[in-house]
C-alpha cells in the first residue's frame, strides 16, 4: 500500500491546532465578522476562518481562500488575500495551543457580494471598523490581536500569547508597518 492511500493521521493528538482568520474589508472600512454559534467562542464575534485541513496537506493561504469561499460565498483570486500576521497562543482556555495565520483582503470586498446572512456556524455581519473593539470578542482578540491588526493593515506582525498566565502575557516578535 502506498503512502497516498494511508489513513489520515489524528490531528486531535497534535500539540497545536493550526487555523486562519480572514479579515475581509469593504470600501467603507467595515469588517465582515461572524457572530459565532459553535465552538470555539460561541456567542462571540470573530473574523471568518477555520482550521487547516492538515491531513490533506492544505497550506494557510489555501485554507484562507477556502474558508472565504465556504463562509462568505465568494471566490477570491490567489492574490486576493495576503498574510498580515501570525499568532501563536500557548494553552488557550487551558486546552490546546493554537498557531493562527491572519489574512487580509488585498482590495475592498463588494459589500453586495457578501450580504449579512445566517448559516450553521452563525451570522455574518458587516461591522464598522470603530465598533469592532466594542463587540463581544475573546479577551486575547480584544487586548492583543485586534489592536495589532488595526496597526498592521498592509504590513505584518507576529505575536506569541501565553494564556497559561492570568492575565495572558504576550510579546511581539515581528512588527512591520505598511
Amino acid at each position: 500500500m502506498s503512502d497516498l492511500h494511508a489513513p489520515a493521521y489524528d490531528t486531535a493528538k497534535l500539540p497545536y491546532k493550526v487555523a486562519v482568520l480572514c479579515y475581509l474589508w469593504d470600501a467603507q472600512g467595515r469588517l465582515l465578522m461572524l457572530h459565532r454559534r459553535k465552538q470555539p467562542n460561541p456567542g462571540m464575534y470573530s473574523p471568518i476562518g477555520g482550521k487547516l485541513e492538515i491531513s490533506q496537506g492544505e497550506g494557510p493561504h489555501e485554507c484562507a481562500l477556502r474558508e472565504i469561499r465556504e463562509e462568505a460565498g465568494i471566490a477570491l483570486p490567489v492574490d486576493g488575500v495576503r498574510c498580515m500576521g501570525v499568532v501563536s497562543e500557548k494553552a488557550y482556555q487551558g486546552e490546546m495551543h493554537w498557531l493562527i495565520f491572519l489574512f487580509e483582503t488585498t482590495r475592498p470586498v463588494d459589500h453586495a457580494l457578501v450580504p449579512e446572512k445566517e448559516f450553521d456556524e452563525g451570522r455574518l455581519e458587516w461591522v464598522p471598523f470603530e465598533d469592532v473593539a466594542n463587540k463581544n470578542i475573546p479577551w486575547t482578540d480584544q487586548q492583543i490581536m485586534w489592536p495589532a491588526v488595526r496597526k498592521h493593515r498592509g504590513g505584518f506582525f507576529m505575536v506569541h500569547i501565553d494564556c497559561s498566565t492570568q492575565p495572558p502575557t504576550h510579546h511581539m516578535s515581528e512588527s512591520r508597518l505598511a
